[in-house]
């Protein structure tokens, strides 16, 4: 009980401590806050208000049915007819993104059972933009020709019938998976700067020796450290979500936040740990920042948050199973997106608690080395 009282109070005046640094406050309000909102914004993959303009030489019942096909904002732009011999000059200054041409007697030769050929100028500056426009140009191409046929005796019964079905994103709105993703690496990137900056601070205005000799052990200093900014994070996560996930994006949430926060606590305790190990290793901020990175980005870009673990090589996927990133990034996209309960989330909270439960010993055992040193 002594003990548990020690690593409360220590870590009451670690949390006094963080009130006092505005500039770490007002990284962890950007970091759940504007910086939220900005990638759930400006990562966007969606097509939207795509200039499009058509070449309309066949002018007939079924071009004019093509045309009515691409007024579906926010997609596309209303389209907007040009002449034949402006289509070099309306791509190189960029006016348009796309250019449909639609050559003379394309209605007769589709009556007729040929195949004539739909020329789509695309301008692939923004490569991204592009790539998805002329996946959608080919799509509606498709379904009006498609509507056009079957209005017409001349076509044939369609036999096979493709009836998609999207779960748990139906629109397939980017934002949605941004949104959370940067809550979930922010959360990595902040577990290890706070705590990593607390044993800074502390070594830096020289209060590490008086704790030293005070009635305190190196571990219930670095657990109080632990426990303080894990709850500063847990509060943060919790207020992103509910303020700016559900309320500004206006993004459901399917699953329960509660246990998505128990997940988080879970895993701060391996994050803080590497900030301390991280902390004892640098002697300044700036040390710390660069070794920050190194371990940082690397955990985020590979534990799934950017891209799927089954779309990197098969050794990488291996090796990534020993981070406890990869199974947060996991079980947070079950809660969150799928609406999974502990029944299926507890094996990735074990793991997440026991790679955790190691790290952290070999944290503790790195800061008893240096306090000892310190004294």
């Amino acid at each position: 009980m002594p003990s548990l009282a020690n690593i409360f109070w220590l870590g009451t005046k670690e949390i006094r401590s963080f009130a006092h640094d505005y500039v770490l406050v007002g990284l962890v309000i950007w970091a759940f806050s504007f910086a939220v909102y900005s990638m759930a914004q400006s990562k966007s993959q969606e097509l939207n208000n795509a200039s499009i303009a058509i070449i309309d030489e066949d002018n007939s019942p079924l071009s004019h049915l093509i045309v009515e096909g691409f007024r579906l904002p926010p997609y596309f732009r209303p389209p907007k007819a040009i002449a034949l011999q402006d289509v070099s000059r309306l791509m190189d200054n960029g006016t348009y993104t796309f250019i449909l041409d639609v050559p003379l007697h394309f209605e007769r030769d589709v009556l007729a059972g040929r195949q004539p050929a739909l020329q789509v100028n695309v301008d692939a500056t923004a490569v991204v933009q592009a790539g998805i426009g002329a996946s959608y140009i080919q799509q509606i191409l498709t379904t009006q020709i498609a509507n056009f046929l079957a209005r017409s005796e001349r076509s044939q019964p369609q036999r096979v019938s493709l009836d998609i079905r999207i779960a748990f994103n139906p629109n397939a709105t980017t934002s949605w998976f941004t949104s959370v993703m940067g809550i979930i690496n922010n959360v990595t990137m902040l577990a290890i700067i706070l705590s990593g900056a607390a044993v800074i601070r502390e070594r830096e205005h020289g209060t590490m020796d008086h704790l030293l000799v005070m009635p305190v052990t190196p571990f219930e200093i670095a657990m109080s450290k632990i426990w303080a900014n894990a709850f500063v994070i847990t509060i943060a996560v919790g207020l992103s979500l509910s303020v700016i996930v559900r309320g500004l994006l206006g993004i459901p949430v399917a699953g329960s936040v509660p246990l998505f926060l128990v997940g988080v606590v879970i895993y701060l305790f391996f994050a803080s740990a590497v900030g301390i190990f991280l902390a004892s290793v640098a002697r300044t901020m700036p040390q710390l920042g660069l070794l920050y990175l190194l371990v940082s980005v690397p955990m985020n870009v590979l534990s799934g948050s950017n891209t799927p673990i089954e779309s990197m090589p098969r050794a990488l996927q291996i090796v990534m199973q020993a981070s406890p990133s990869t199974h947060f990034v996991s079980f947070a996209q079950a809660i969150l997106y799928r609406g999974a309960g502990l029944d299926l989330v507890w094996p990735e909270f074990l793991i997440v608690a026991l790679i955790g439960g190691l790290f952290l010993g070999l944290a503790l055992l790195r800061f008893r080395r240096i306090s000892a040193e310190t004294n």
